[in-house]
């Protein structure tokens, strides 16, 4: 299972992983350190080996120079363990993480099959997409980045309790759900801090849910205590199924994740892109949304609190278009995404018997069950 750097990356392959142990095989992930599968690969029971490899985008000649040989250290090394792993496949989320042990099983014949999450591909998925067994994407606009025999729209793996989500009735309070992710957005932040006085003073019934992330959160909780408006500024939540049943519109970035979550559950948004994200891929999965009626797309540098005031308070006072927009959100939702993958994987470790096992002993203990 290679990939990681983000929860975009490592909770779909962990996802992946676990209808893999289901089925009786193992799954062996590889990644860094400092990114977040370090954390997640192990509390999910999954053994994970850690190389040390960085981006290769946007850096001076020195680091860049420095990173490439360090890539090809690490695919050396990891076709030499490829030697002793056997492994039947491998599964990529893409990144710079999925360099070396994708190089690798190229290199060894291993069949690799790639999760592309984003509308535009990723720089190594779309170094190696004439080489892959199979391509699962999100987004039919991702199809002409692989061959089309070895395509399949498949979804990205999200958890079952958004599919559970129901849809929201109107009632006279209008909630909204603020996310910028995990760490936040000052934008979002920002934005959301000036939209309190307008909302105090045209008197329309709002309740905002707003996670800030860690670094803004003393100050916003202690500014919003005072501002006069009905919700919540919290730092992280743990419960974001529950924080999406409860709110009527979602404001939030564009990334792979968050977009298919906001399907999952059939929810309408407001997605302001995170302007620095590679590839810009997060206007392109914005710009999907935007085009199915299923979301409003604005700017970074637009999004403001008079915007957010203005495009809320629009929103509030048309429920037949917010009910559109769920409806074409939900339409957008592909649920079993993680066992169709699980499924596509063994099939391609099947038409390469040679390497096909279920218990690798060199992979070391079993995963927790």
């Amino acid at each position: 299972m290679a990939g990681g750097g983000t929860g975009g990356h490592v909770i779909p392959a962990i996802a992946v992983a676990r209808e893999l142990q289901r089925a009786g095989h193992e799954a062996l992930f590889v990644g860094t350190e400092r990114g977040v599968e370090s954390r997640l690969v192990p509390a999910a029971g999954f053994r994970l080996v850690k190389i040390h490899v960085g981006g290769l985008k946007n850096l001076g000649v020195v680091t860049k120079l420095t990173s490439l040989l360090r890539l090809a250290r690490e695919t050396v090394s990891q076709w030499r363990m490829f030697g002793r792993w056997k492994p039947a496949a491998v599964f990529s989320m893409g990144g710079y993480v999925a360099g070396p042990p994708v190089l690798a099983a190229l290199l060894r014949g291993v069949p690799v099959v790639v999760m592309e999450p984003n509308a535009v591909p990723g720089a190594t998925n779309r170094w190696i997409a004439g080489r892959v067994r199979r391509a699962l994407i999100s987004f039919e606009e991702t199809r002409r980045f692989f061959p089309k025999d070895r395509t399949e729209l498949t979804g990205l793996p999200v958890r079952e309790e958004f599919f559970a989500v129901a849809p929201k009735q109107p009632s006279a309070e209008f909630t909204v759900l603020i996310t910028g992710g995990s760490q936040g957005s000052r934008t979002l932040n920002d934005a959301a801090r000036a939209s309190w006085p307008l909302f105090r003073q045209s008197g329309v019934l709002v309740r905002l849910i707003h996670q800030s992330g860690t670094p803004m959160h003393a100050g916003l909780s202690k500014e919003f205590a005072n501002s006069g408006v009905a919700g919540e500024v919290v730092p992280f939540i743990t419960d974001m199924p529950a924080a999406f049943a409860q709110a009527d519109l979602v404001v939030c970035r564009s990334g792979a994740g968050a977009v298919s979550e906001l399907a999952a559950a059939g929810k309408p948004s407001v997605l302001i892109p995170f302007p620095f994200a590679a590839d810009d891929h997060q206007t392109k999965n914005a710009q999907v949304l935007e085009r199915a009626g299923a979301a409003i797309r604005s700017s970074d540098k637009e999004w403001n609190g008079t915007s957010f005031f203005e495009t809320v308070r629009a929103l509030h006072a048309d429920p037949e278009r917010l009910r559109a927009m769920g409806t074409a959100a939900r339409g957008l939702s592909r649920p079993g995404s993680a066992k169709r993958a699980a499924e596509i994987l063994v099939d391609e470790a099947h038409g390469n018997p040679s390497k096909v096992s279920k218990s690798i002993d060199s992979m070391g203990p079993r995963p927790k069950q």
